[in-house]
């Protein structure tokens, strides 16, 4: 399963370790991600999201009706 977060798509960032002898070494920055329930009131129901910290920010702030009528959105534009 992709380390991605189901609202904002936040995924891993690359780049490297630099010792103190400047010497460099590939490595991954993780989005810090958190499995969440959610209950939809217009649909009687629970949803389990995979949304990182940011997101669940978003949610607070705009609700999870908003954020899961722009995530069918783009899920339609896409697939």
């Amino acid at each position: 399963m992709a380390k991605k977060c189901d609202v904002t798509g936040i995924g891993p960032s690359y780049g490297n370790n630099v010792s103190h002898s400047q010497r460099k070494t590939r490595r991954r920055w993780e989005p810090n991600l958190q499995r969440r329930r959610y209950w939809l009131p217009s649909e009687q129901r629970w949803i389990r999201l995979r949304v990182s910290t940011t997101a669940i920010k978003i949610i607070d702030k705009r609700g999870i009706e908003a954020v899961v009528a722009d995530m069918r959105k783009r899920k339609g534009a896409h697939g």
